[in-house]
């Protein structure tokens, strides 16, 4: 084998052979196969797509690359949730403790930023102490003695997704839906997780922008965990819109803290329940009340519980960036529409992304809005502030913003999209 054999093979929209895709990415894991081929690989691949063969057996390769967990010895049934990931999309931060709370245990394995969306790892980096990774033994540790971890995949499993995660990211092919299906569910079924609930975004600040691509995505990842003896669900939900009134890491923990104590904004509150209940009926706790937990702290309890295993201190300040930008309406009337992807753009400029892999964030940088489609805005008025330590950032984030949203005249109807739009199982 070779990789530009592999490579043309894809690149000429031929099927790879399963000996192709062994090879391959066990010779990319050790090292024989450079970065810059890898990367036409996937460009290929992002081009031409693979087929659920294909899709199969590239996810069989990246399990097979390290090694697989067991979650027998716990006493509760596990159940984890993955997102495809988007802007302002903090739910994780709230779910893990409020599903644990319910009497279930939650190895959440999370992930960096990658292009305009925001990375979990990165958002709970900005809380003093708070250490992302964990030995396999600290990591059930921690999962038995609060009930949930949030932590970054050890490096024995999955290993050659590790490699291509970081790759894509720089690359211009993290939308590759073949390549998002196998690195979620490669990683998730090594977990070893009972059971699954993936949160297909779709929308302008999704990596899905319709609603056919987010089902493509959304049945391939079923079949693939459904197959492999894992409970699968998955929601699709909007993300025309940024979720809640925050994108940026510090930002938004600051922002699922005031969902934990029973505040925050609405669209983050709904779509925390209903993923949390999605996750618990697939762990057979059908009788939990996701509800009840949010509302007498003890999702609280068990954040302060988890963070602090960790090495985090839930009572620490979280940073603030150094500077600020006001962003006001230019005219009265309605906010009809708030795009996603742009707001995400202007907060991955200001520091709160990477540009390459290596490159760190900014732990005070993102965008706060303070308006969503559907409120009625005065001229003049504050829509957004724009936070980072480097003032020179400011003008490229704005160059993201002009188009990013529209006001309608006052008394203007509006109806926005659902948080769920769809369920596959």
């Amino acid at each position: 084998m070779d990789a530009i054999s592999v490579i043309r093979t894809k690149r000429d929209r031929g099927e790879l052979t399963p000996e192709q895709i062994d090879w391959v990415i066990d010779a990319y894991t050790r090292g024989e196969v450079a970065d810059e081929q890898m990367s036409a690989l996937a460009m290929a691949i992002l081009l031409n797509g693979m087929n659920r063969t294909e899709i199969a057996r590239w996810t069989a390769a990246m399990i097979a690359s390290g090694e697989r967990m067991n979650f027998d010895a716990l006493s509760r049934p596990t159940t984890d949730k993955h997102s495809t990931g988007g802007v302002g999309d903090k739910i994780t931060l709230p779910l893990a403790p409020l599903v644990a709370a319910c009497g279930a245990a939650v190895p959440q394995l999370s992930g960096r930023g990658l292009g305009h969306t925001g990375g979990t790892l990165d958002k709970l980096e900005s809380i003093p102490g708070w250490r992302a990774h964990l030995s396999n033994e600290e990591m059930l540790n921690v999962l038995d003695t609060t009930g949930a971890v949030i932590c970054a995949a050890g490096d024995g499993l999955a290993p050659a997704d590790k490699k291509l995660y970081a790759l894509r990211d720089v690359t211009g092919t993290v939308e590759a839906i073949p390549l998002i299906a196998s690195s979620i569910m490669s990683k998730k079924i090594a977990e070893g997780t009972g059971a699954l609930v993936l949160d297909v975004k779709v929308g302008s600040g999704a990596f899905m922008k319709t609603i056919e691509d987010a089902r493509e995505l959304a049945s391939t990842m079923v079949a693939l965990g459904t197959d492999s003896g894992v409970r699968t669900v998955a929601l699709l939900t909007d993300m025309s819109t940024p979720l809640g009134l925050t994108a940026g890491n510090a930002l938004e923990v600051r922002e699922s803290v005031e969902v934990l104590a029973g505040g925050g904004p609405q669209d983050v509150v709904d779509l925390t329940i209903a993923l949390a209940r999605e996750m618990l009926d697939a762990a057979g706790l059908k009788d939990a009340d996701p509800e009840k937990a949010l509302s007498d702290g003890s999702a609280m309890d068990v954040w302060r519980r988890m963070i602090s295993a960790q090495g985090g201190d839930p009572d620490a300040t979280l940073p603030t960036a150094r500077e600020q930008h006001v962003v006001t309406a230019p005219a009265s009337g309605v906010l009809t529409r708030l795009d996603a992807y742009d707001v995400g753009v202007a907060a991955w400029r200001l520091g709160a992304g990477r540009a390459r892999k290596e490159d760190p964030v900014q732990a005070g940088a993102g965008v706060e809005l303070h308006a969503k489609p559907g409120d009625t805005v005065t001229e003049g008025q504050p829509l957004m502030t724009l936070h980072t330590d480097t003032p020179e950032k400011f003008d490229y984030a704005l160059k993201a913003l002009p188009e990013s949203y529209d006001i309608a005249p006052a008394g203007t109807s509006f109806s926005p999209l659902p948080v769920v739009r769809e369920r596959i199982a």
